[in-house]
């Protein structure tokens, strides 16, 4: 008899690619806005002693990473609180802290992220997260490497608020869930900030 996990994978890999497909065709127009709502949330996302946690946009990923750089031309300070970028290091998903000007070098999974040491769940207000598509239930669709998955089975991390970032056009009613599968508070897109209903 077949595990479910294993007769999800393949319908998991086939919204992975409609998923991506999708997200890049209506990303050109999505993502400044996602970027304009995030901006306008920053207030209920972050902390003065905390880091906000966000990541290095991959191709087809919504960049917010355009604040930071508007933050140092047109709009000093930006952001109200320090950053931290994601990285893969020894088999972990771990954050580091982040400032404009900072060295960054490839992960363990070719990502640029920053060096030093990793920084502890409390240290962090938010956890801003890529997805390919989200649901209602706070199931993220990613990749597949899990890493996110793995990270918030540690109770302080679970404990960190964390948002999807895509655009309103991934959103679906539910996605195939397995076991390991962690949901997150809610979700980021061009409307706004959203939380999951309890």
């Amino acid at each position: 008899m077949s595990h479910p996990a294993a007769e999800q994978a393949p319908k998991k890999a086939a919204l992975r690619r409609h998923y991506r497909a999708l997200r890049q065709t209506l990303l050109p127009q999505a993502g400044p806005a996602i970027a304009d709502q995030l901006q306008a949330a920053l207030g209920l996302l972050t902390a003065a002693d905390q880091h906000l946690g966000l990541y290095w946009p991959l191709a087809g990923e919504v960049d917010l990473l355009q604040l930071q750089r508007a933050g140092t031309s047109q709009q000093p300070g930006a952001w109200p609180c320090p950053l931290a970028l994601p990285a893969i290091s020894q088999g972990q998903l771990v954050y580091r802290a982040w400032g404009q000007g900072d060295q960054l070098e490839p992960d363990d999974c070719g990502i640029l992220a920053p060096l030093g040491t990793a920084l502890a769940a409390s240290e962090l207000s938010c956890l801003l997260v890529p997805a390919l598509a989200f649901d209602g239930a706070g199931v993220r669709l990613g990749y597949g490497g899990g890493w996110y998955d793995r990270l918030r089975t540690d109770v302080a991390w679970t404990r960190v608020p964390s948002f999807a970032v895509l655009p309103q056009g991934c959103l679906v009613d539910n996605l195939p869930r397995d076991p390991w599968d962690r949901p997150l508070d809610g979700w980021l897109d061009e409307t706004g900030l959203h939380h999951c209903q309890p």
